[in-house]
């Protein structure tokens, strides 16, 4: 992904929103690969509660500097409904970007209810609930570096 995105930005200086908590691991692992002059910045956005989806988004740090005229590549640890990333890219747009792109590590094409266009994608995942490399399950699991499925008892 690194590699491609050098490539599709070369010359240009795009701003990565990272998607906090659980893109913070391939956020870190991605901008080490990443040699464009670039800056970055942090929201988090919640929607889940346990292993199951809240239904509602929460806002909960917002975003701290202008992105008007701005290339925007969203960095986004999972896509699974699509409601998170669908919040985000509708009050993405009332800061008047140059463009919007979406990168994620994981994306769940089962259960994505939402249309939405990933520019850049890792793997794509069965519906299973996943932990590690990021990703928690109540809070715990983020620091695992592989990724685990969650088993039903």
């Amino acid at each position: 992904m690194a590699f491609r995105i050098n490539q599709d930005f070369a010359g240009r200086e795009p701003l990565f929103l990272s998607l906090l908590n659980g893109s913070f691991m391939f956020t870190a692992d991605l901008m080490k690969r990443i040699t464009l002059n670039s800056k970055i910045t942090f929201v988090k956005l919640a929607s889940y509660k346990g292993d199951k989806s809240a239904g509602k988004i929460k806002q909960l740090i917002g975003l701290n500097e202008s992105l008007e005229g701005k290339t925007v590549i969203v960095l986004e640890d999972i896509i699974d409904t699509g409601a998170t990333m669908a919040h985000l890219t509708e009050e993405l747009k009332n800061h008047h970007l140059l463009e919007l792109k979406i990168c994620s590590m994981f994306l769940k094409p089962e259960v994505c209810e939402k249309n939405l266009k990933v520019d850049y994608l890792g793997l794509e995942l069965p519906n299973d609930f996943v932990v590690g490399y990021g990703l928690d399950y109540n809070g715990y699991g983020r620091n695992y570096p592989d990724l685990y499925s969650l088993l039903k008892k």
